[in-house]
Parts: C-alpha cells; structure tokens; sequence
C-alpha cells in the first residue's frame, strides 16, 4: 500500500488510506481520522468529508498531545494528495 508524503520540519508527515479511514503519522505519533457524512447541501458529491474542529488531538500514547496548526495544515494537504494520487475527492469543513 503506497503512501501520500509531505514533509514537515520536525519530522516526515505519512498519511495512508485504509479501510475507512485516514492514518496519519509524524514521528513517534499518530492519528486516524474518520471521514464524516457527505454534506447534504453539496452541489457535488465528495468522496470523503473530514471536520477538521474534530482534529483535536494525536492517538494514544500521545492524546495529550494537541494537533498544532502548522501540523493540521500539513495533514490537510496529505490528506488531498492522497485522494488525489487516488482519484478520490475531499472536502474539508
């Protein structure tokens, strides 16, 4: 399964396209994030909806740790090249 890579300052920022969810790794931390409903005022359908107020924090061992905004900004764009790479769609709100 290959791999939507941005780079980051502190380490490389990974985000992957599993069954149903997005899995995202920095470093020694991660996160999985689910896709919300599609939005029913859409024009047009999306793949995938992603409501980034619910990136809060990372996975266990790590949940104390708040996603910063320098790292949801990379996460977002991870996020896009993947469904792009994929031929997906995705909407962030």
């Amino acid at each position: 399964m290959s791999q939507g890579r941005t780079s980051q300052g502190r380490g490389r920022l990974t985000v992957e396209l599993t069954e149903g969810a997005f899995r995202v790794t920095s470093g020694a931390k991660s996160l999985t994030i689910f896709p919300a409903a599609d939005l029913p005022s859409a024009a047009t359908p999306v793949d995938f909806v992603i409501r980034l107020d619910e990136i809060l924090t990372w996975d266990a061992p790590h949940d104390d740790n708040e996603v910063e905004v320098e790292d949801l900004q990379k996460i977002v764009a991870g996020i896009t090249a993947e469904c792009e790479r994929r031929g997906l769609t995705v909407a962030f709100e």
